[in-house]
């Protein structure tokens, strides 16, 4: 892979942290939300949803991981 192809994917990569980051803030403040609602509503239609949301928010930040390292395999010499 040539030096300017290495370059998109190091931008590409610098998106993907922030994105990452944007992904891990909102979750974090998702999880509060729920831990912060009385336990009866944590069991009920909301709570769940909530909980799936967080779910949900913690597979795309893995899969940021994934593709954060796949970037770097790509950008070895």
């Amino acid at each position: 892979m040539n030096k300017q192809r290495r370059k998109q994917l190091h931008e590409a990569e610098k998106l993907l942290e922030k994105a990452q980051g944007i992904i891990e803030c909102v979750k974090d403040s998702e999880q509060e939300a729920y831990d912060n609602l009385p336990e009866s509503f944590q069991y009920g239609e909301r709570g769940q949803k909530m909980e799936e949301t967080i779910d949900l928010l913690d597979e795309l930040y893995d899969q940021c991981d994934d593709l954060l390292s796949s970037i770097d395999e790509l950008c070895e010499p």
